[in-house]
């Protein structure tokens, strides 16, 4: 019976760790590096008759180059609306409407501005790591708790091994997802 509970007590963990993962890789996806991504549109909202739409409802949205995001709208009477809802967004793009497509054009990234995000991405990853140790010290809880209960101790302590290993590996992903986009912004 405990086991079971031992079982849960460290898939709750590892689920938990996983979503944390899932949500700096979010975040991450939003921070612009240099280079075009439809990503940093995501929390984009359109005013589409009424109603507010995501940006990618309404348009199709593409990177035909390196430092351009290109808006078609599927309704060209959308245009005026969309590049509102952009301004307004406040993203640090301006977006050129030419009546049919809207471009927003990347300006190359100084080098403080890359130190800056780098800085930026390295709180997120902290704030990630520190997520990812509570919930290690949740299921270290609720094994001390189980123990109580009656759950040999040898379990418990392999209990706390495995959540341990869990918080190792997680924290690793946290490292090498930040390598990887500090790379990403400081290559020019």
């Amino acid at each position: 019976m405990h086991e079971d509970e031992l079982s849960l007590a460290i898939e709750m963990a590892q689920d938990s760790m996983q979503k944390a993962i899932k949500h700096l890789e979010l975040e991450l996806s939003h921070v612009r590096a240099g280079r075009a991504s439809v990503a940093i549109l995501d929390n984009i909202k359109v005013d589409y008759y009424g109603a507010q739409s995501p940006l990618s409802q309404v348009s199709n949205l593409s990177t035909p180059d390196a430092r351009t995001i290109s808006i078609q709208a599927w309704d060209k009477k959308m245009l005026g609306e969309i590049e509102k809802a952009i301004l307004a967004a406040n993203i640090g793009l301006t977006p050129v409407n030419n009546g049919d497509v809207i471009r927003l054009i990347l300006p190359p990234l100084t080098e403080e501005r890359r130190r800056d995000l780098v800085k930026q991405i390295k709180q997120m990853g902290e704030s990630t790591k520190v997520v990812i140790r509570n919930f290690r010290k949740d299921a270290n809880e609720e094994i001390k708790k189980l123990q109580k209960d009656g759950l040999p101790e040898d379990m418990g302590k392999d209990g706390e091994e495995q959540v341990q290993k869990l918080t190792d590996k997680f924290i690793a992903d946290v490292e090498k997802h930040l390598s990887v986009k500090e790379q990403e912004i400081m290559t020019v």
